[in-house]
């Protein structure tokens, strides 16, 4: 089955990256396009570039050759951006599709995660009849990680489960991420987001290692679809969030989803302070 498409969701509000600008030092210049666009599009400091940009480069080198921009309807800018960095280098070769994350009428911001997947295969049913990845645009997840999801395996769907050791984040921050518990076989058996602490700590495994979800997956398009389909809107954040279809599918499905285990650093842009760490 065709496993080399890759779908970006950047239609979010960028809601915590706007709120913690006044409280940083971050030049104006920065500050102007955080407040006004999707956090992805920020010029790293040094760089130049936006962290979409070097996420799109190492889903080329990964051997993606397809990728999928799930923005609001306001797309302009995420346009410009394909034009101006996009048709050199290892990007050249990739064809850039869109869809528009649209919001229901009476909110004031998109549906969360589960509703971008879903508008996005409704408006691409090709992808139905595929594997792809799917990821956050404001990570930057390595070629190695992408390229891990493309492999053969015989469960439909996968994830990357990272070592929490190899991720350079503090505790408190580790806790606003989503932890995993994983059979001996290396399927996904539970999916827990935002943990408090003394919960946080009983998720590690025999080894003591505790595994942790960076919103990066690997999809059957078929098999995901009815999961979207039926996620229900969490009742505090009043989204439909991929976790919770991820986790309806392994209830269902109790080898649905393998668990790739690895060890390294994803670069994270949730607030202003993370510019800096760039």
């Amino acid at each position: 089955m065709k496993n080399d498409s890759l779908i970006v969701m950047v239609a979010g509000m960028s809601s915590r990256m706007k709120k913690s600008i006044p409280q940083t030092q971050v030049p104006k210049s920065v500050a102007t396009i955080a407040m006004q666009h999707h956090k992805s599009l920020i010029p790293l400091p040094g760089k130049g570039k936006p962290i979409l940009f070097y996420l799109l480069e190492n889903a080329a080198k990964a051997g993606i050759t397809t990728i999928y921009l799930v923005t609001s309807a306001d797309n302009h800018a995420f346009k410009a951006f394909v034009e101006q960095y996009c048709a050199e280098g290892a990007l050249r070769s990739v064809v850039f599709r869109y869809a528009i994350q649209n919001v229901p009428v009476g909110r004031q911001k998109p549906l969360g995660t589960a509703d971008a997947l879903l508008q996005c295969l409704e408006q691409h049913p090709n992808l139905l009849k595929e594997q792809f990845t799917v990821c956050n645009g404001d990570n930057l997840y390595s070629v190695r990680s992408l390229q891990l999801l493309r492999k053969d395996r015989s469960s439909p769907h996968a994830l990357i489960a990272y070592d929490r050791s190899g991720l350079e984040f503090s505790d408190e921050k580790i806790a606003k991420f989503a932890v995993l518990s994983i059979t001996k076989e290396a399927f996904l058996l539970g999916i827990t987001e935002k943990p408090d602490m003394p919960t946080l700590e009983s998720f590690r495994d025999a080894d003591s290692r505790l595994r942790v979800s960076m919103n990066i997956f690997n999809f059957e398009g078929s098999a995901i679809y009815p999961y979207l389909k039926s996620c229900p809107v969490h009742p505090i954040r009043l989204e439909k969030e991929l976790p919770e279809a991820v986790r309806t599918l392994i209830r269902n499905e109790p080898q649905g989803m393998l668990c790739i285990p690895l060890s390294e650093h994803v670069p994270d842009l949730t607030t202003a302070e993370d510019i800096d760490r760039f």
